[in-house]
């Protein structure tokens, strides 16, 4: 299967005429699709002589969006031994750790990760990560809508995102009822209309992303420690975003916003595997991502773009932004506006 380029999408049938009618041949090739599309993976399937799939893939900028459709049951199991392969670059410029948020449309589906189980019900949605083992089980006439991410860009650091995988969100209520829906619909009109999808819609599918981590992660209780810790960093986060404007920001400017000692700080950054100056530096990087990838910001120089989120020097801002993406600012802009 060739991976989408560009706006484009890549379509897979278990049934086209491509793919030899042998059961053999379908557990290959279905093995193959899975891994070519989204990580490597063992599999097993029920009955390979009736099973059918249909998967339709696009990319939209930094999101990869995804149809599935399974007649039949399989499973699909990130083992250590798959995780110790390279994975796939799904997004380019953008390493290959990924975050999955799926919502499930009909027939059976559980998934498995970190000691949890999700067992799905339509109208549900729920994460898992692919940089851990995870177990995804399917049955009946099965569809799900998903959306694979760059981890790296989400917002949530990944001691706290580890607390939200493989649970059951209902997507009827909260920020769910504004995440659930919309990743539906994006992915249908990412997968019929891909030259028409604005990249922004994957900008605007981050947000409602993080609104939802941040609500489910207000809700639980995190097992052993106090609800206090996650919402004075909920808290913190929220000061760094509207400040990485001003070029002063860093570590004593935010312990003193909090009355915290400075050591206090980083150890609450220590704990969600982070550093003060880290988190700033790639909040400031993913808001002059979004600039640059702006069709309406296209004559706002780089370097103005850099210092808008507190870099104010152009050669370091570069630098940083190659380091991040793989690319200069200007290369970067010329391709999301390609």
């Amino acid at each position: 299967m060739n991976k989408p380029r560009g706006r484009g999408v890549a379509r897979f049938m278990t049934d086209s005429k491509c793919v030899r009618p042998t059961a053999a041949a379908r557990v290959e090739t279905v093995h193959r699709l899975v891994g070519d599309t989204f990580v490597p993976v063992a599999l097993s399937i029920g009955d390979a002589d009736s099973f059918r799939a249909k998967v339709e893939t696009s990319n939209l900028g930094t999101v990869r969006m995804n149809r599935l459709h399974f007649s039949g049951d399989i499973v699909l199991r990130r083992t250590p031994r798959q995780l110790s392969r390279a994975a796939p670059q799904l997004i380019e410029h953008h390493g290959p750790e990924y975050l999955k948020v799926a919502v499930h449309v009909a027939g059976g589906c559980v998934i498995s990760q970190d000691g949890r189980q999700a067992n799905l019900s339509p109208g549900d949605y729920v994460f898992y990560d692919t940089t851990r083992p995870f177990d995804f089980a399917v049955s009946g006439d099965f569809h799900m809508y998903s959306a694979i991410l760059p981890r790296q860009l989400v917002r949530i650091p990944p001691a706290q995102l580890s607390r939200l995988t493989a649970r059951r969100f209902d997507g009827r209520v909260g920020a769910g009822a504004l995440l659930a829906p919309f990743l539906v619909e994006l992915g249908r009109q990412t997968i019929k209309e891909p030259q028409t999808a604005s990249i922004r819609l994957a900008d605007a599918l981050f947000d409602m992303l993080e609104a939802s981590l941040c609500e489910q992660l207000a809700r639980a209780r995190p097992e052993g420690r106090s609800r206090v810790q996650p919402d004075l960093m909920l808290r913190i986060f929220g000061f760094v975003e509207r400040n990485l404007g001003d070029p002063g920001l860093d570590g004593m400017a935010i312990a003193a916003a909090f009355h915290l000692s400075l050591r206090q700080l980083q150890r609450l950054f220590e704990t969600d595997g982070h550093t003060v100056t880290e988190w700033i530096r790639n909040r400031r990087i993913e808001h002059c991502r979004k600039d640059l990838a702006n069709a309406e910001l296209v004559a706002v120089p780089v370097g103005v773009i850099g210092a808008r989120w507190g870099l104010v020097n152009a050669a370091h801002f570069s630098r940083l932004f190659k380091a991040a993406h793989g690319l200069s600012p200007r290369e970067y802009r010329a391709w999301a506006l390609s």
